[in-house]
């Protein structure tokens, strides 16, 4: 098979790992005639880094051939696709090609399981060996690893890459044994652990390093330093599906909280089910609504940046499911009527950051402003926040909520009403946010 055919249909099967992120990663690039590629630049591929800058990066699969059956996957051994494979230096070959034509800036390598998992992953980490070790390649690298492969692996794919990641695939134990029996949760629990172990070795050399501590002392006059490891510097990540199994978004959210507490992730993604061909019985025949994986991402934001456990965000979930209505800070918020309204003036961080349209940038502004003068109205206008949903949540030195505003019946529906004249003012005018900017403005 010709490599662009090959690179259509692994391309194409790439698609469904929604974990393809170039954020954490340490600055590298070329300049001065050294080494090819970068973790800087802009391009042409749709992976944001929390700055905002969009780094391209090569997604496909080594090979979509694989040896287990997962019911909701589309390349599992049952399948009736077309299958491909590239050989490591097809890979190595396609990555620096597409970065000398200025299309990349680095490479997202996943694949399906051929003969083993520990002969799976010897591939994965030939391709980033042989970019790093014999094209001195700069870019980068996220590698996605797979569970049952031995230790040393795992650990020489972390020399490699900027960020490992290691699929859940689903949120609770049960629902892996119904839907990919071959699996082993423990299993994937494990290796997890050990990326993590590892991660967290490597970080505190660096840092012994950085503080001056030395790390060897051979017999010398003067103490040698050893270079502190590099391994996975942009950590670890994982992927959830969404709405294969029965699972609802409270049980979801414990899940990701327990993974960012216990196995200090990254991120944790999730992917919306898509129903495939020849699906299994155990199989919902729709997709849920995609507006229930944009909450799951902002519900995610609230536990990692803005201070919320997973309980209080579901506390008001009907059924343990989140409202698809309006996004979980404001739901959290309307349930939460008693601790409201917040004096922008005296409130600390941490009661600013749950009011509703106030992101952490708002907030972080806000508490320089007022380090100088008392905040007022003007104020936070011109910080051009959703006004329609802070102004009911926050008193100011010449501004507080309406008598009996937080307390009406009809405040959902009348908060309802404003975001869809909102919305509909951005579509008459052509403004359409992207999903990372959606994900920020809560």
């Amino acid at each position: 098979m010709q490599t662009l055919a090959k690179l259509q249909i692994l391309a194409d099967a790439a698609k469904y790992d929604a974990s393809c992120a170039s954020s954490g990663s340490k600055p590298r690039d070329s300049l001065g005639g050294k080494g090819m590629g970068s973790t800087e630049g802009m391009g042409i591929c749709h992976s944001y880094t929390p700055d905002g800058r969009c780094v391209s990066l090569l997604k496909i699969l080594l090979t979509n051939f694989c040896i287990y059956d997962c019911r909701y996957c589309i390349n599992r051994k049952s399948s009736n696709v077309q299958r491909a494979r590239f050989s490591a230096a097809e890979v190595v070959a396609l990555t620096l090609d597409f970065y000398r034509r200025n299309c990349i800036e680095g490479l997202f390598l996943s694949s399906g399981i051929i003969q083993s998992s520990d002969y799976t992953m010897e591939q994965l980490v030939e391709v980033a060996r042989c970019l790093r070790e014999d094209h001195d390649f700069r870019g980068y690298i996220h590698l996605k690893t797979i569970p049952d492969a031995s230790p040393e692996l795992l650990a020489q794919a972390g020399r490699y890459a900027d960020r490992l990641s290691i699929n859940v695939e689903l949120p609770t134990e049960q629902g892996l044994a119904q839907l990919a029996p071959e699996k082993n949760a423990a299993g994937i629990a494990l290796a997890m652990h050990q990326v993590a172990e590892h991660i967290e070795v490597a970080r505190q050399q660096t840092q012994d390093q950085q503080n001056g501590k030395l790390v060897s002392m051979p017999r010398q006059r003067q103490a040698a330093r050893a270079a502190a490891p590099r391994y996975a510097p942009a950590g670890q990540s994982t992927q959830m599906i969404v709405g294969a199994d029965s699972a609802n978004d409270a049980t979801i959210l414990r899940t990701s909280s327990g993974l960012y507490t216990g196995q200090r992730l990254r991120r944790v993604y999730y992917s919306a089910f898509s129903p495939i061909p020849d699906a299994s019985a155990d199989l919902p025949l729709q997709a849920p609504p995609l507006i229930r994986e944009h909450r799951l991402y902002q519900a995610d934001w609230l536990m990692r940046f803005y201070g919320f456990s997973h309980a209080e965000i579901t506390a008001p979930a009907a059924g343990g499911m989140l409202d698809l209505e309006l996004d979980p800070k404001l739901a959290w918020a309307l349930s939460q009527r008693q601790h409201f309204p917040v004096d922008l003036n005296r409130a600390p961080k941490q009661w600013l950051l749950r009011v509703p349209g106030l992101g952490v940038g708002s907030v972080q502004r806000l508490l320089a402003a007022r380090m100088v003068r008392r905040l007022r109205l003007a104020d936070l206008q011109q910080l051009r926040v959703a006004t329609s949903k802070v102004l009911p949540f926050v008193e100011l030195d010449d501004y507080h909520p309406p008598l009996g505003m937080l307390d009406s019946t009809s405040l959902r529906q009348q908060l309802l009403g404003k975001m869809q004249h909102g919305s509909t003012q951005r579509q008459h005018s052509g403004m359409q946010l992207p999903v990372v900017a959606q994900m920020a403005l809560f």
